[in-house]
């Protein structure tokens, strides 16, 4: 796309400090599920010594393949030296990055030096000459609504004496109790304006940024909870108990070694139920614990970080208050927090109609994504998640919670799983917790269990036995309406996990076969695989179960259903038992469903690429042209799928359970945080299509 095309924005500051990474996160996911390939571009460098990390966040987060280097411009020096010629050079980098891409996120400076007498004023030039309308950000730390007004008034005058054109304003960084007061001010700049509060998580620093502030090392503690945000610093220079009083969850508390009561006080409060979770400990002056006291500390193998710096007191105390956290790449707390601000406070659909981004006529995997996270949300459903105790649900959890995919019940002790929440640094507070050992419903669901088993010989004493397995119980929740669906399998096996439901919940009526698909998002399309995961060798009229339940699968998740029944022949031209058994499948798919568009057998290529179909299937209203791949065996489909997931970098999302009378999906153990956050997204769309149906 062009340069002079709207659809490309430039996220522009009068001064440093105003959050434009949280912005430009949100704005970046607005184009990426609206658009195909969406880049970025940062005109200035901020420092020639490291990398720019917000150039470096927002690159992990495009569709565009678009390098690091191919994404800056010029250096603060080559603006100082000869700001003509920088500009000139800006526009030129700026031209091969938009011709890579749909839509481009432009990235102003972050006065970490001053160009010329308004840094805006360059950034507007900059904006004009690159043909993209100015986002405004706006900082509304200790201003009113009238000075924020006031400042956008300025910017917007300044902006216009250079020519550039205003998009909308974003305050951010604002009083979370005057957001609709600052909304309103900006009504006086005539273009739409969004307010953001102040998140204190989005700024405060981590512990390993205290750790390189402080030049310290880590003396005990679990490295990995270095990624925790630290959200307040306190000096234990008084009694412990005391220092208890003021304890907060997130908190730092300095120290120095040879408080031994303290430190013991500490470590021991941040393990304990009822008492806060702390986010670390930094032991200052150089001084380490005493040797018996070390032996103690040791034999307790803490998980709270402990720090150990060479920096006094006030050294100490001082660095961690002035250090800034940055929303960086693995700041995955910061990273949700701010797309969940941006969700909420921003009109997504007002910015791109006035970006006049075109509707993109192929389906990218960051726009499919996107899209389960949107329907999901639009008609939140209650997911019972049974393994509270895994760290990957937990900050799956989070994300889900955060960004209001939906409601969520983990099951696990609920002062456990909260604890190890709050160490992670990750939040659940709108979770419930259920302990199946002691709910409350413990005995009615192994009421219902035995009613339902009874013709199996199941007792009330067996029952009462099962229901304190967690997938049985969340299974049950499921069954009895106190959740719409279940997710589980990230640590336990797809037997352990379908069982309960073939038991409980059973199949919906007219389907015989419990199967699964796997969505394959390609760079340009969504296909769907089935069935990769649970029927190892089905018979025709399991292919034709699978064949159907896929097709409404794959319409409920926006894919126009053609059926491709694969085999290792085309048409009339192979015999044997293998491909009579998909003839016959495609057959009863045929008498069964006679309005869905079914092909077979058909070998794979014939089915996806329209010029092999040209000369094996001419005339076919689904060869070259499938979007659901139904294979004969578990063999093929489970190889298949990730053989296209590995060597064509495809996302697969999946399995998809299908043919329950209610949603619950299968993890893989490996499933990675997101895998589980789009599975939960997916179980939610599920039980939407239930309540619909029924």
């Amino acid at each position: 796309m062009g340069a002079a095309e709207p659809s490309s924005v430039y996220i522009a500051s009068p001064e440093g400090d105003t959050g434009k990474s949280t912005i430009a996160l949100g704005v970046l996911q607005m184009l990426c599920a609206s658009a195909a390939r969406v880049g970025v571009f940062r005109p200035i460098a901020r420092t020639t010594h490291e990398k720019d990390y917000i150039l470096e966040l927002l690159l992990e987060q495009t569709s565009a393949d678009i390098s690091y280097d191919q994404a800056l411009g010029v250096t603060y020096e080559d603006v100082h030296e000869d700001p003509e010629n920088a500009l000139g050079t800006i526009v030129a980098r700026y031209h091969e990055v938009a011709a890579q891409c749909d839509a481009v996120v432009i990235v102003g400076s972050d006065y970490t030096d001053v160009a010329s007498p308004s840094e805006l004023g360059y950034n507007a030039r900059i904006a004009v000459n690159l043909g993209a309308s100015v986002l405004l950000a706006v900082s509304g730390v200790e201003r009113s609504p009238d000075e924020i007004a006031q400042l956008a008034q300025l910017c917007q005058t300044e902006l216009e004496s250079q020519h550039a054109h205003l998009l909308a304003v974003v305050a951010n960084r604002c009083d979370p109790d005057r957001l609709d007061d600052i909304t309103r001010a900006l009504e006086t700049t005539n273009v739409p304006a969004w307010s953001l509060p102040e998140v204190p998580l989005l700024v405060a620093p981590t512990m390993l940024e205290l750790q390189h502030a402080t030049n310290a090392e880590l003396y005990s503690g679990d490295p990995d909870l270095l990624g925790r945000e630290a959200l307040s610093v306190m000096v234990g220079g008084m009694t412990a108990e005391h220092i208890l009083e003021r304890l907060t969850d997130g908190i730092v508390v300095v120290a120095p070694g040879d408080r031994s009561d303290v430190l013991l006080t500490l470590v021991n409060a941040h393990d304990a139920a009822g008492f806060p979770s702390l986010a670390g400990i930094v032991m200052n002056g150089g001084i380490e614990p005493h040797p018996q006291m070390a032996r103690l500390i040791e034999a307790l193998n803490p998980r709270l970080p402990i720090l150990a710096t060479e920096l006094g007191t006030y050294e100490t105390a001082r660095a961690a208050a002035q250090t800034r956290g940055k929303v960086a790449v693995g700041s995955q707390q910061k990273i949700d927090t701010a797309l969940s601000l941006m969700e909420q406070r921003v009109d997504a659909q007002t910015l791109l109609d006035r970006m006049k981004v075109a509707t993109p006529s192929v389906v990218t995997p960051q726009m499919f994504e996107y899209q389960l996270i949107d329907r999901a949300r639009g008609q939140r459903r209650h997911i019972v998640l049974p393994e509270g105790d895994d760290d990957r649900i937990l900050r799956a959890a989070a994300r889900v919670l955060g960004r209001g995919v939906a409601d969520l019940t983990l099951l696990g002790d609920e002062t456990a799983v909260r604890a190890r929440a709050a160490e992670l640094g990750v939040d659940i507070a709108a979770a419930t917790v259920l302990d199946p050992a002691s709910s409350d419903h413990a005995e009615e669901f192994a009421q219902e269990y035995t009613r339902l088993r009874e013709h199996r010989g199941m007792t009330i004493e067996r029952a009462r036995e099962v229901m304190t397995d967690i997938s049985y119980f969340g299974t049950m929740m499921v069954h009895t309406g106190l959740a719409d669906g279940m997710v589980s399998g990230a640590a336990h096996t797809t037997a352990h996990t379908i069982r309960p439901s073939l038991e409980i919940i059973r199949t919906a009526p007219d389907v015989s076969t419990v199967s699964s698909i796997f969505l394959m998002c390609l760079a340009d399309r969504v296909l769907a695989y089935g069935d990769c995961a649970i029927v190892p060798d089905p018979t025709a009229e399991q292919l034709a179960d699978i064949a159907i339940s896929s097709s409404q699968t794959a319409a409920r998740f926006g894919i126009d259903p053609r059926i491709a029944m694969l085999s290792y022949s085309t048409g009339d031209s192979g015999t044997g038992a293998d491909v009579d058994k998909v003839r016959e499948g495609t057959a009863l798919v045929r008498d069964r469903r006679p309005d869905l568009l079914v092909e077979g057998p058909i070998q794979y290529d014939a089915a996806i690429e329209q010029s092999v179909a040209d000369k094996k299937m001419p005339g076919s209203a689904v060869a070259g042209k499938a979007t659901v791949f139904i294979f004969p065996d578990l063999n093929t489909g489970n190889n298949t799928y990730k053989a296209v997931q590995r060597s064509a970098g495809a996302v697969a999302v999946g399995p998809v359970l299908q043919g329950l009378n209610k949603p619950v999906n299968d993890l893989s153990r490996g499933a990675l945080v997101q895998d589980i956050v789009n599975t939960v997204a997916i179980t939610a769309i599920q039980a939407q299509k239930k309540e619909t149906d029924a």
